[in-house]
Parts: C-alpha cells; structure tokens; sequence
C-alpha cells in the first residue's frame, strides 16, 4: 500500500532548481518546475549518477555524470528511448511536499 512521506517544504526549492531528498530511506530527486514539483528516483539508470545534482531544460533533468536526459514528469529518457525512470506521485499539504512511495 502506497503512504505519503513529507520530503520537504515548498520554499526549500526555488523555481527551476532540483535537489535530492529522503524519502524513507529511498533517494528522490525533486524538482520545482513552473509552481509544480516533480520526483523521480535519484540514481540514473545508466550509471548510477544523482540526477537531484543535475541541471533542468525544461522539465527535462540532465545527469551531471553522462548527460542522459529524463522527463521529470513521465520518466521517459530522451537519450534512450529504451531506459525508463521511475516517478513518484507529489502531494502539496500547505507548504509540506509530500511524495507517495
């Protein structure tokens, strides 16, 4: 059964910024893009780099090892169409960011 976990609160990421976050023991990138957050597992399938480290095009996050490109809001990899992303459900309570896991 899916439970919400509290990651963090809407003012720790500005606009545009990602940073990684526990979600119970597991590693999440999240994301602030345009007054919605996203989140995706934090380790890249193509060699394990933090993809929380890595920059944003659009909702596109690029891996800081190797440059693979993953939608934030699908999980779909743009570098490989064959790699895939897993993405967490994000929940607003106030200013709380919860991820469901």
């Amino acid at each position: 059964m899916a439970r919400l976990v509290k990651v963090a609160a809407t003012g720790d990421l500005e606009k545009g910024q990602g940073k990684v976050v526990d979600a119970e023991g597991v590693p999440v990138a999240l994301f602030h893009i345009d007054g919605q957050f996203h989140a995706v597992a934090n380790e890249c399938p193509h060699r394990g780099g933090p993809l929380g480290e890595g920059s944003l095009a659009g909702t596109q996050v690029i891996c800081p090892w190797h440059g693979w490109q993953f939608d934030v809001v699908s999980g779909a990899c743009t570098t490989n169409p064959e790699a895939r992303q897993t993405t967490y459900p994000v929940h607003l309570k106030g200013d709380e960011i919860l991820i469901e896991i």
